[in-house]
Formats: structure tokens, sequence, C-alpha cells
């Protein structure tokens, strides 16, 4: 299974739905508090192309987005060949 890093903040709903997603499929992933670290939040501008909310979604070397995209990607079936790419 591909590693999966989300930026995130506290008390984003979100943040939470992703990570709810993301539980219920049974991934581990790395979450990276961004609130109040100004070196993580301009690490994760820059790995995100300029994305500026939370969550930024990492699956590998993909940048899949935020919590929509996510959502998006696992309604069309393509959130799991993604994590389970080799």
């Amino acid at each position: 299974m591909q590693p999966v890093e989300m930026y995130t903040t506290p008390y984003c709903g979100f943040c939470l739905m992703a990570k709810r997603l993301l539980t219920k499929k049974g991934v581990e992933f790395t979450e990276i508090d961004v609130s109040g670290d100004p070196d993580r939040k301009a690490e994760m501008i820059q790995r995100a192309n300029g994305g500026r909310t939370v969550p930024q979604i990492f699956v590998g070397d993909t940048h899949v987005g935020g919590c929509d995209e996510l959502m998006a990607l696992d309604r069309g079936g393509k959130l799991d060949p993604l994590l389970n790419a080799a």
C-alpha cells in the first residue's frame, strides 16, 4: 500500500471527513498539523503546488488534493487502485 500523508489543522471539518474515509478503508496515514508551524505550512504549499487550504492529501508521490478530490476518487472507484499501486 502506498504511504499516505495528510496536512491538517485541528477542528477542520474537511480534514475530519478525509480522515474518517481513510480510517474506514483501513488506510494508515501520517497526519501533519500545520497550525502554528510556518515551516510545515510552507512545505505543504510547495508540495501542493500552491494549495493553501487543508487538508492537502498525498498518496505516494501523487498529490490528490483536498477532501472533495479524495471523495470523488473514492466515488469513481479510483482511490483503491491508487492506494494499492506498486
